[in-house]
């Protein structure tokens, strides 16, 4: 049976570390197949949804070109499942038949998949497929993506943050996603929070910024958190308006729980009231 080697990367996907690793594993004309699963937030509206996606698919395409260039028969596909999902899906429907999955990742600190333990997730569902895992340290790349996350609600569209973002991005290539904690948790709808944050998107992405982002917990900590888990970041903006009598979130020290929390640079922007636009207490 000829070999067939599953690759499982997503924002991996097409750095040195990947490239060394899948072609250490595809010698001698193994055929590669490369999945990128693209997870949804475990929480929240969804602004701009495709970005992910998008993202995805250039990074894929790029690692493709990459293998084919040097000598390995690849091919690949960007898919919406949870990683272990998706290697489910593959061994039952790609053929010819897998014989070993390959996962790349971050390394711990910058990791949402090790984090949420998907290497485990991904050995249950391969069954008897040898599964085998890398951590990829993409800081070896030149030009490599920092992935910025921006925690703002009410300040999302002060003039301080959108130049702060804008910035970030004129000094190397970066990623913004956008949480919006939710101002009001009694409701399911927030709509004031929606049109904020994606007019704060569609500002950015006209621009040539890559952004996304969601409304999500109410609680602003809660809410960082729950990003940090789910995506590699590398950095943290937090956005409020001024002083512990105009911000909740200052009351809270949210800035200096995430430094502690995280152990990665926690930047705080400030906006005022007028700048927002706004005149309340988030």
């Amino acid at each position: 049976m000829s070999e067939h080697l599953l690759v499982v990367a997503n924002e991996t996907a097409g750095s040195r570390g990947f490239l060394d690793a899948v072609k250490e594993r595809a010698a001698d004309g193994v055929l590669v197949t490369v999945v990128s699963p693209v997870s949804t937030p475990r929480e929240g509206y969804v602004v701009y949804e495709d970005t992910r996606r998008a993202s995805a698919g250039r990074r894929l395409d790029r690692a493709i070109a990459a293998l084919r260039e040097g000598g390995v028969p690849a091919q690949g596909f960007v898919t919406e499942a949870e990683p272990g999902d998706a290697v489910r899906d593959a061994l039952g429907t790609v053929e010819p038949a897998i014989t070993a999955v390959l996962v790349t990742t971050h390394q711990l600190q910058r990791s949402g998949w090790l984090r949420r333990n998907v290497v485990d997730q991904i050995r249950r569902c391969a069954g008897d497929v040898p599964v085998d895992h890398v951590e990829v340290d993409t800081a070896r790349d030149e030009g490599a993506t920092a992935n910025v996350l921006v925690i703002a609600n009410e300040t999302v569209l002060g003039e301080p943050l959108l130049e702060r973002i804008h910035g970030r991005a004129a000094r190397g290539p970066s990623s913004f996603l956008i949480v919006s904690p939710q101002s009001d948790p009694a409701h399911a709808d927030h709509p004031e929070a929606e049109r904020r944050l994606r007019r704060a998107v569609t500002e950015l992405r006209a621009a040539g910024i890559e952004a996304h982002g969601q409304v999500a917990h109410p609680d602003p900590y809660t809410a960082a958190m729950n990003a940090f888990q789910d995506e590699r970041t590398d950095e943290i903006i937090v956005s409020t308006y001024p002083g512990e009598g105009s911000s909740s979130w200052l009351r809270g020290d949210l800035v200096g729980r995430l430094r502690k929390s995280t152990g990665i640079p926690v930047e705080h922007v400030v906006v005022t009231p007028e700048q927002a636009g706004a005149v309340t207490s988030a």
